[in-house]
């Protein structure tokens, strides 16, 4: 938005859309009321009584505006002309004003930006023709305003804000500044079925705005001007783009309850906030007006739908690119969901499409969500101490009811992918730039990284981040000036409810999130902390609103998942869990420009490739840092980023080509509860929205630039630092099938109800195919072994997988390689107690390599030969068996 006064926008509206009008002009007045035609002659005279007693009888107390439609030529517009010139006439009443759009502009959107154009006051008050809501609920906007108006020591700081963008809103540039943006109270739809089509749209409309009448709302005048004629539409969505546009430059939208002559209801209405001091008048009842003889006009519902698409088509656009780089990545894995398997996923695509069947197969039995048997016999595994996303897996029953885990579990990473960066989209268009491509590069970043498109492989917790974002919105929001108590209250219970459904989607990821918001915090108040010290207070507030509405919802989870059955303290990892300091500069193995080979030396695994930005990304970042040293909000991303990559070395940082080895920042806090189940180089995930941010401030400031060789530069560079990084599709393989034994029933005969299905080798992290062969069977038995995280030892200290027995050992040795051992007695009484231990029913060798070996150890071992069951040897073992 450009540094244009106020008025010289509305005198480039009004040359565009010139309203015409047979009165003289007025000047400046208190109050200017704004209803389109057609007006019934009485309802003229109820207003102008009750503007009489409520705002004066003076010449510059309040004026009427009525306005015709632009359609309304020849016998259809004499009427109201009639009636509109007759009152005033008759009163001696230059205040009521006969005001008419421009030729070639109808509707009602036309009609409300040539009334409000043409208005003079310092309020401006859009009212129906009906009066549906009373006028007497005027004098309630108005005090709403007046409360919620800052006093003018506080104006005059915004205004003097350093670093004030040009053309923004003072609170607007003020949160642009330091870190801490204004925060707005969000604009809520009334039930209509109009505004019911704008949220399903996701543009919100302005509240008490009915899609086929005027509404009743109190604006400041100038800035009701200013938001009109900036406005395009000429139809029935003209309220959201006016609220849409209002939002934008940082003006809060506040709600007040007021009741409606007609519906006898409360009804949740706009007044917009403003500092401005209200006029005094006398208060009195307004005479009530009657009904019109002619019904309301219809809204053009699709003159609305197309309207509002015209409006959001951009966001539409973004959204829709973002699906299909999502696809992108994915198109292998949808190309064959029955057969093919996420290359790089190692176990994990397995062991999540279990966590997907097992929530199903709970739910579908009214069987606890938190704890099952079906796997890690005979102990059972704690759900809810595993990734087991029950906030998507839940909803989504119906589909994996109907297409299978596989489906769900496609369909969760590549919806959620491209959710997560239009979140990201969303945040950074509404906090931090006017550009909707900069903030698509931002968002598309943020979402996209390195780092998350290696998660992409299997962990989708990871990559369905669409709440973060959310979270973030709603503490800036609370980090606003001038916040009323009951909106700190609001916001805080959306913040904990948004918590609450995170932490059943991810935990791990909402608290490297929150450290990475602590970090923010932290830098914010080291660069501005005057401006931080005031957001602490409704923060705080806040934060304690949203941690009292978690507890009550969390309890029993958190309870079950920390004291439960299979609960454990803390989730080992190794000493080099952290990222190489190489890592952070090289290149992911899905990237454009990606070495897997190099990759994977500095990485744990393909699933783990937590940083890899690529030295072009972090110089650019650098170089905007720089560029943009005096902004404060990139002062405090460059903070949180630098500390994030810190953070992600780990606890001991070696150097390279030496040595030398160094101790992390990460030791101060790896001891403190939570943070030592954490896997420290996925910290470096903090960068990725750090990044993002700082793109889209970059691309915001470059396309603005005025020299076009400086654009092109910026351009170039940004252009430079992304393409390395650019993703490419995930490889797929053949996934393993499933056994005849499996798929046909036969292993009904050999395993009853509550006894185990014992595989060779046993499912664990390095081996997980069996979890795949339940899901095939509905879960019809259980399995011994698993890959899950789980307790081990006296210490309950985290492992991945069961606790491993002699004969597990001793099985998965031989299946990779080792030579098997003499078989003693001593061998043959452990593996009968193993079997007893997991209740086994049946072992179940299915063809593989080194099955020859194993065959003959298993026969050894139980001192019998196997039954061969159409493509695999089985041994019954259950109770009754020699």
């Amino acid at each position: 938005m450009s540094g244009k006064s106020v008025d010289d926008r509305r005198g480039a509206s009004e040359h565009r859309s010139a309203p015409t009008t047979g009165t003289r002009w007025l000047g400046a007045v208190g109050l200017s009321v704004v209803i389109p035609g057609p007006v019934p002659e009485a309802t003229l005279t109820a207003v102008r009584h009750h503007l009489d007693a409520h705002s004066g009888t003076g010449p510059g107390d309040w004026e009427l505006i009525v306005v015709t439609a632009a359609d309304e030529d020849g016998p259809a517009r004499e009427p109201l002309a009639a009636a509109a010139d007759e009152t005033a006439a008759a009163a001696d009443e230059p205040r009521i004003r006969l005001v008419r759009p421009a030729s070639g502009h109808r509707g009602k959107g036309a009609a409300l930006r040539a009334g409000v154009l043409a208005s003079a006051g310092r309020r401006v008050l859009l009212a129906d023709a009906a009066l549906t809501t009373p006028l007497d609920e005027l004098a309630r906007l108005e005090d709403a305003l007046d409360a919620d108006a800052p006093d003018e020591d506080a104006r005059r700081d915004e205004r003097r804000a350093p670093g004030r963008a040009p053309g923004r809103a003072p609170a607007q540039a003020a949160g642009q500044s330091n870190g801490t943006p204004e925060a707005q109270p969000p604009a809520v739809v009334q039930g209509r079925s109009g505004n019911r089509l704008v949220r399903a749209l996701g543009i919100p409309g302005i509240p008490g705005f009915r899609a086929d009448t005027c509404g009743f709302a109190l604006f400041d005048g100038d800035r009701a001007r200013a938001a009109f004629a900036a406005s395009t539409l000429d139809g029935p969505a003209i309220d959201a783009e006016v609220l849409r546009w209002i939002r934008r430059q940082g003006w809060e939208v506040a709600e007040i309850p007021v009741s409606r002559a007609a519906q006898k209801v409360p009804a949740k209405l706009p007044a917009y906030k403003v500092p401005a001091q209200r006029v005094p008048a006398q208060r009195v009842p307004a005479p009530k007006a009657p009904a019109p003889k002619a019904p309301e006009p219809r809204t053009d519902r699709r003159q609305a739908l197309a309207e509002l698409l015209r409006l959001n088509a951009g966001g539409l656009a973004v959204a829709a690119a973002f699906l299909a780089l999502s696809f992108y990545i994915f198109h292998g894995l949808w190309a064959d969901l029955g057969g093919s398997y996420l290359a790089d996923a190692l176990q994990d695509q397995n062991q999540w499409e279990w966590f997907v069947g097992v929530t199903t197969d709970n739910i579908t039995h009214l069987r606890n969500p938190f704890f099952t048997f079906s796997q890690g016999m005979p102990d059972g595994v704690n759900l809810m101490a595993n990734a087991t996303m029950l906030g998507l897996n839940v909803p989504l029953i119906p589909v994996t009811l109907l297409f299978g885990e596989t489906v769900t579990f496609a369909l969760v990473l590549t919806l959620g992918m491209a959710a997560s960066a239009w979140t990201w989209y969303w945040l950074i268009r509404r906090h931090f730039v006017r550009s909707r491509w900069a903030a698509a590069a931002g968002g598309a970043l943020a979402a996209f990284a390195p780092p998350m498109v290696s998660h992409a492989n299997g962990h989708p917790n990871f990559v369905v981040l669409f709440m973060i974002p959310l979270i973030i919105d709603r503490a800036l929001r609370l980090c606003g000036p001038h916040r009323r108590d009951h909106s700190v209250t609001r916001d805080g219970v959306l913040l904990g409810l948004f918590a609450t459904y995170q932490i059943f989607i991810g935990e791990e990821p909402l608290l490297i999130a929150a450290l990475g918001m602590l970090v923010f915090c932290l830098a914010c108040l080291l660069v501005d902390h005057r401006r931080a010290l005031a957001a602490a207070r409704p923060l705080g507030a806040g934060l304690a609103v949203a941690l009292a509405v978690c507890l009550p919802l969390l309890i029993v989870p958190l309870h079950w998942q920390f004291s439960g059955p299979q609960s454990y303290h803390s989730v080992l990892h190794g000493d080099d869990a952290g990222n190489s300091p190489r890592a952070l500069i090289e290149y992911a193995s899905r990237s454009l420009f990606g070495d897997p080979e190099t990759a994977g030396r500095l990485s744990l695994n393909t699933t783990e490739q937590n940083a890899f930005y690529g030295w072009p990304l972090l110089a650019f970042a650098v170089a905007v840092c720089v560029w943009l040293w005096r902004d404060r909000l990139v002062r405090a991303l460059a903070v949180t980023g630098f500390v994030a990559l810190l953070l992600s070395l780990g606890p001991w940082v070696p150097v390279p080509h030496t040595e030398v080895v160094l101790p992390g920042p990460w030791r101060l806090i790896i001891k403190l509860p939570l943070f030592e189940s954490v896997i420290e180089g996925r910290v470096a995930m903090v960068c990725a929205p750090v990044l993002g941010i700082l793109l889209a401030l970059a691309l915001d400031r470059i396309v603005r630039l005025r020299t076009r060789e400086l654009r092109t530069l910026g351009l170039l560079g940004a252009a430079a630092a992304l393409i390395p990084v650019l993703p490419l599709p995930l490889t797929v393989r053949d996934r393993a099938p499933v056994p005849a034994f499996i798929t046909s029933g036969s292993w009904k005969d050999y395993v009853k109800d509550g006894e185990a299905l014992v595989p060779v080798p046993l499912p664990d992290p390095g081996q997980a195919d069996a979890l795949h062969w339940q899901v095939e069977a509905d879960f019809g038995f259980r399995l011994a072994g698993g890959y899950f995280n789980g307790p081990w030892g006296p210490d309950r200290m985290g492992i991945y997988g069961a606790t491993p027995r002699n004969l597990s050992n001793l099985l998965r040795d031989v299946r990779y390689g080792a030579q098997p051992p003499e078989i003693t007695p001593a061998w043959q009484v452990q593996a009968r107690q193993d079997l007893e231990y997991w209740k086994a029913g049946a072992v179940v060798l299915p063809v593989q390599d080194r099955d020859t070996e194993l065959r003959q150890l298993i026969t050894g071992l139980l001192g019998r030969p196997p039954e061969k069951v159409l493509d695999a040897w089985v041994w019954r073992v259950g109770p009754g068996q020699p």
